[in-house]
């Protein structure tokens, strides 16, 4: 596809998902899967690929409050989630996948960077 036809997908994708009414078709045929199964209390994923259409999975543990260190070396709370990746190596390598989490990582982490990318 061009990325014309590609801005237009996204642009049909997101008025039907505003509106509650993507449809089971919609959801099939992804590159890129997203599981949050932090939704459901998870907290650690092992994601794999189950589709001959996906490159890539992302599994989206819940966010967690636990206690770390800070530069000073004092307690300080602290929020994680854990994400969990698996690649088709056959189609892309490790270092994509590495470079593509430290993306997301970064825009999760200071989401006012999303921004940037918005219209």
């Amino acid at each position: 596809k061009s990325i014309p036809e590609i801005t237009a997908e996204i642009s049909r994708l997101h008025s039907l998902a505003l509106a509650s009414k993507l449809s089971a078709a919609d959801l099939t045929g992804a590159t890129i899967t997203v599981s949050n199964i932090g939704s459901i209390g998870g907290t650690y994923v092992s994601p794999i690929i189950a589709s001959e259409s996906e490159v890539a999975i992302l599994g989206i543990g819940k966010k967690r409050t636990i206690p770390a260190f800070d530069e000073a070396g004092e307690v300080v709370r602290k929020e994680v989630m854990h994400f969990s990746w698996s690649a088709d190596h056959r189609v892309v390598d490790g270092a994509s996948v590495a470079r593509c989490a430290e993306g997301v990582r970064g825009l999760v982490e200071k989401p006012e960077r999303m921004l940037l990318y918005m219209r």
